[in-house]
């Protein structure tokens, strides 16, 4: 508070300000004031969690805040303070390698991050100070500074373009890194500024620092010698931001308006929120289990201690009379350090170095799905990429799949394959079967052989080609003079229609979508070439070989609500034009009535056969039109505020009354196997969910095309569409409509069996639900709160009953809102989300996995996904083969941790009542630290890294499988119990079988008696090799890694064992085990109980596997399951 107060009296609190102004170049605008530079932040950039000084602290409270490295902590400290039975270092040891492990593993990371940062700030930057240029490093960039920047560099910060190398006065730029975008934008120089920038005197007035990429406003106030100030309105367009890249265009000088952690970059940055997996929140409440049974066994031991001692005699016998101290000591005191004891002498049950092993298993995993060859991508030439290792195993999981359509199910891949000129069809073919390269086959019948007047085609490819923001890339060779000598190598445009000169198709084209790169190649397919833009003059060349130019007046951009953009152009003969390009649905109701059903009907053809539609129209501006507009466009272009919404009111008056000339139709391909993957994926009981920005009836083809939708499939549609129809309120028709699909999907629709999805039921309708953005945005943000709940559950049942589910015209944030409704629905779905752009990044790291396409829209989604893949295809494998072996790996590891660690501790409980509970162990220090840490940690690992239970090429080719392990199968409460019930067994049969061989302790040839820590060896030796062994029956895919570590972690126990108790080590006080275990092997009893006892402990599991029969057509491979997962039993049969 006191600082907020003390920053608004010195002036510092520039944020509460709406707008900021800057000197550019640090100058004063006149003479006589005096020049207080404002104060904004510096030019670094920090992304990194942690400094060399606060490294160490922070680090372990994160740690700490773990319940397992707490409560090993707490025992610790308790075995330092209490006098307990075992040593610290029993404990201390695992943990300080866990803590440190881990500590390794995140300092390394965050050293890569500083790494990453460094390289930015210490960037070498030129900036234009005094008359000259300098060197500076990145950081040291101050608000005002006027920068330059060469081709191929990225921007330091976020500049407003001054001056531009290009004649032109634009510049190219790249926002790839940004927002994913890889096509060329064109930035403007504000006009009227000083050639020479030494001399320019100007302020800026800009808004405060805000996060959305594509909004900025501010002006600019140019100071010439005395006279009023121009001032020019500042946009996006002359905006440059920090990460774009500067493209064909020599150098730009710019002036910093925004740096360091205020930039859009930095304030886009959304630091991923950590994803737990399913099976991290399983493995807490196991771990709560086994510390109710740790409490448990504590407190019967503590009670019975007391109640033994309360015996006359029992409590000092004669032999071991009480001191002073501990006759003095509180008896409550007393009884709370016996429980504590009794506590650390059983805290091995739970398994601390589980959560290393895990981390292990998690990160060595990785690289399997990194190395797969089937992931590797020829045309890129990369594979596939593991940002978070921490989720392998969600990926056996998914019940929701969230897709993108452009780019993921489709491949971004333009290509015009027809147009529509006034209700005529031109479809383009090879040029010698046609003359003229058009053909016509569609339209009224009695037209069929006819075309639209010649006048009408010519308007509308001037229109295909002066309606875009494409610009004609000049290579380096290829220079100015060059470009005019181009056309007069091009021949063959003329009348007779001619094939096009090849050197005209190669001719590059930089756009900021690729839909306009295919529809001005399709105009020159048909005789008219665009030849670029040169000083606002626009050249186009004509079927007779004549060039045309015309003034680009204005260009009103397109954006995604208006979904249309226009040109104003003035042709040589002084008429001005608008050409306007746009959606059907945006278009329409701008044009003559009797215009549209001509083209109407082309549309949504085209439209039902997967191809992309535009429609193209233009209007002839009067004067009056023309001056009103251009000022009506100047003045919003000059707002501070709600520019946005003052230019929208401008575009909206001129873009009226227009003719409709025609239309386009552009294809995106599908992506290879895209139908195959989404079959798949459907057969393995997953709910394959369609989010989309595009249009209804493009994504509907889309997903017949991809299988999602079947012919006998009936589509239940939600969309702004089947609002209208009843004429009533929107809301009241939306809440009719969801009724009665509700009726339809939910309450009348067949019971389906547990674990079928409804396209595999042979009983029944398959339903496809349709709905766009405009109608969910009704859905969950009703007028009435309660509505909206209502509404919300009811699209949600309904979508749950069917096969699959479209949503078009959706925003980013909209689909980022669908995950999450449906993440946090009922049941809690595990969701994964797929897409390849920008827009896909908000759903990506909202869904539990997100997985980038290495596509063509920059790498955005790469970098927020938790896994990439090159291609759609390849998430078959990722999700049916590796998700599957991953999740059965890590819920075997995690059931058989807990497993051996009961067996462990079973008997050391049991010890306790024939000890006086005395809290007397069973076993050795250093067996009890090595226990998890050597002996027993290897085989898991490897048989959790290298396990296969049934084989790749089985779980690609039957998807059902999938189900099997679907909603966390292997980690519920059945297979727990069932692993529990096998430890105390264990346990039990270790230790009452050595026990029962101990009835005649006297089992040496020379009659002497084996002592407590023979017994404990022996009970060791029996559970070292049963865990052991129980894991090698588990076993089904053998490596040599796999022989390796199990007979060698058996040879080492055996060689250690020796070798401790071999030799006197004089850091030991007292030697328990010295020659123990040698001495136990020369008794031909020991090795008969050590042998009988494995083999007991193991008859089950062995006969289990001999006596059940495989069932089904997968018996080899169902044969070859554990009853770990003991459903297979009842589902076979």
């Amino acid at each position: 508070m006191l600082r907020r107060r003390l920053n608004r009296l010195l002036g510092g609190d520039e944020r509460r300000v709406d707008s900021r102004t800057i000197y550019v170049g640090h100058r004063s605008c006149s003479a006589t004031e005096a020049f207080i530079p404002p104060k904004f932040c510096d030019n670094r950039i920090v992304s990194s969690k942690y400094t060399v000084w606060n490294f160490l602290p922070k680090n372990l409270f994160e740690q700490f805040r773990r319940i397992a490295n707490f409560y090993f902590l707490i025992i610790f400290l308790v075995q330092v303070i209490v006098d307990t039975p075992t040593s610290p270092v029993t404990s201390g040891l695992p943990l300080f390698f866990v803590i440190t492990v881990t500590a390794i593993k995140q300092g390394y990371e965050d050293w890569l991050r500083h790494k990453a940062d460094n390289e930015v700030n210490k960037y070498l930057v030129t900036v234009l100070e005094d008359g000259g240029r300098i060197q500076k490093e990145s950081e040291k960039i101050k608000v005002g500074d006027v920068v330059e920047v060469e081709e191929d560099e990225t921007f330091p910060c976020d500049l407003i373009l001054l001056q531009s190398s290009r004649d032109d006065d634009t510049c190219f730029v790249t926002t790839a890194s940004l927002d994913g975008e890889s096509n060329h934008k064109t930035h403007y120089t504000v006009p009227d500024t000083e050639k020479d920038l030494e001399s320019l005197n100007a302020t800026i007035e800009c808004e405060q620092p805000q996060p959305d990429l594509y909004k900025f406003v501010g002006r600019m106030h140019i100071y010439k010698n005395d006279q009023e100030p121009t001032v020019r309105s500042l946009g996006p367009e002359n905006l440059l931001l920090k990460g774009a890249t500067l493209k064909n265009t020599q150098k730009i000088c710019g002036v910093a308006v925004y740096t360091g952690m205020e930039t859009k970059m930095a304030l886009n940055y959304q630091g991923k929120s950590q994803k737990r997996s399913a099976v991290e929140k399983s493995i807490n409440a196991f771990l709560l289990v086994y510390l109710c049974i740790l409490v448990s066994k504590a407190l019967v031991c503590t009670t019975l201690k007391y109640v033994w001692q309360s015996k006359p005699g029992q409590d000092e016998p004669w032999y071991n009379e009480k001191t002073q101290r501990e006759k003095e000591t509180n008896l409550y005191l007393k009884m709370f350090t016996d429980f504590l004891s009794f506590m650390v002498l059983f805290n091995f049950i739970i398994p601390v170095s589980m959560y290393v092993t895990v981390e292990m298993q998690k990160f060595l995993g990785s690289f399997f799905i990194t190395w797969d060859k089937d992931f590797f991508d020829p045309e890129i030439k990369e594979g596939a990429l593991v940002n978070t290792s921490d989720l392998n195993e969600e990926l056996g999981q998914v019940e929701y799949v969230f897709t993108d359509k452009t780019g993921t199910l489709t491949q971004n891949n333009m290509e015009f394959i027809e147009c529509c000129i006034d209700g005529f069809q031109y479809k383009y073919r090879d040029a010698s079967s046609e003359l003229d390269g058009f053909c016509v086959t569609d339209g009224p019948v009695s037209k069929l052989q006819q075309k639209a007047g010649r006048e009408k085609e010519e308007l509308f490819l001037r229109a295909l080609c002066l309606c875009h923001t494409v610009q004609v890339k000049e290579s380096a060779e290829q220079g100015q003079g060059q470009r005019d000598g181009l056309i007069d190598e091009v021949d063959g445009l003329g009348v007779d229609g001619e094939v096009v000169h090849p050197l005209q198709e190669q001719r590059g084209f930089i756009a900021s979508s690729p839909d306009e790169v295919a529809l001005v190649k399709g105009a020159m397919r048909y005789g008219f070439t665009f030849l670029g833009l040169e000083s606002k003059t626009m050249k186009i060349l004509n079927r007779n070989n004549d060039v045309e130019m015309y003034e680009l007046l204005h260009v009103l951009n397109f954006d995604p609500v208006r979904r249309r953009m226009s040109v104003i152009v003035r042709s040589k003969s002084g008429d001005t034009l608008l050409f306007c390009k746009g959606a059907d649905s945006s278009i329409f109701p701008r044009v003559r009535r009797e215009e549209v059903e001509r083209i109407r009907m082309h549309v949504e053809r085209n439209a039902t056969e997967g191809y992309r539609t535009l429609c193209v129209a233009y209007k002839i501006l009067s004067a009056e039109e023309y001056a009103q507009a251009d000022a009506g466009l100047r003045e919003a272009r000059l707002a501070l505020q709600d520019r946005e919404e003052k230019l929208m009111t401008v575009y909206n008056q001129v873009e009226t009354g227009m003719s409709l000339i025609g239309a386009t139709a552009v294809e995106d391909r599908l992506q290879e196997e895209a139908a195959e993957t989404m079959e798949a994926l459907q057969g393995a009981g997953m709910k394959v969910w369609v989010l989309t920005g595009d249009k209804m009836e493009t994504a509907k083809s889309t997903c017949y095309a991809c299988r999602l939708f079947q012919r006998n499939t009936e589509l239940l549609e939600l969309t702004v569409r089947t609002l209208e129809d009843g004429g009533r309120r929107r809301e009241e028709r939306l809440h009719d409509l969801l009724l009665e699909y509700h009726k339809k999907a939910v309450q009348d629709a067949p019971p389906v069996k547990a674990g079928v999805t409804r396209s595999w039921s042979s009983a029944g309708q398959d339903y496809g639900f349709i709905i766009d953005g405009a109608t969910l945005s009704m859905v969950l943000n009703s007028s009435s709160e309660s509505n909206s709940n209502r509404y919300k559950n009811l699209f949600l049942q309904i979508c749950q009953n069917c096969t699959s589910v479209l949503c078009c015209r959706m925003a980013p944030l909209q689909k980022a809102q669908i995950v999450k409704m449906v993440k946090n629905s009922k049941g809690s779905p595990i969701t994964l989300s797929i897409g390849d752009g920008a827009n896909d990044v908000s759903m990506i790291l909202e869904a539990h996995v997100g997985i980038g396409i290495k596509g063509k829209e920059g790498r955005q989604a790469v970098r927020n996904s938790d896994y990439a893949i090159p291609k759609l295809k390849h998430l078959k494998k990722l999700l049916l083969a590796h998700g599957h072996l991953y999740y059965v790996r890590i819920a075997h590891l995690v059931q058989y941790f807990f497993y051996k660690n009961l067996c462990f501790i079973l008997p050391q409980f049991l010890y306790q009542f024939f000890c006086g509970y005395s809290q007397q162990p069973l076993y050795d220090a250093a067996y009890l630290t090595m226990y998890n840490i050597c002996f027993t940690s290897m085989p898991i690992l490897a048989y959790s890294l290298l396990e296969q239970h049934i084989c790749m090429e089985v779980l690609l080719d039957n998807a059902t499988l999938y189900r099997e392990i679907a909603k966390n199968a292997m980690l519920r409460w059945g297979p727990f119990l069932y692993w529990t019930l096998l430890g105390v067994f264990h346990g039990l049969l270790f230790f009452f079988g050595v026990r029962f061989l101990f009835s005649n302790p006297a089992l040496q040839d020379n009659g002497q008696v084996f002592g407590n820590w023979s017994y404990g060896t022996i009970v060791f030796t029996v559970l070292v090799f049963t865990v052991t062994l129980k894991l090698a029956l588990d076993t089904r895919h053998w490596t040599w890694i796999n022989h390796f570590v199990i007979w060698g972690s058996l040879a080492f126990y055996v060689f250690f064992s020796f070798f401790w108790g071999g030799i006197i080590w004089p850091f030991l006080r007292q030697q328990r085990l010295y020659f123990v275990f040698a001495n136990m092997l020369s008794s031909v009893s020991a090795w008969l109980v050590i042998i009988l006892l494995i083999l007991l402990s193991l008859l089950p599991e062995i006969l289990l596997v001999v006596f059940r029969k495989p069932r089904g057509p997968h018996a080899r491979q169902i044969a070859a399951v554990t009853p770990l997962s003991y459903k297979h039993l009842k589902e076979r049969e």
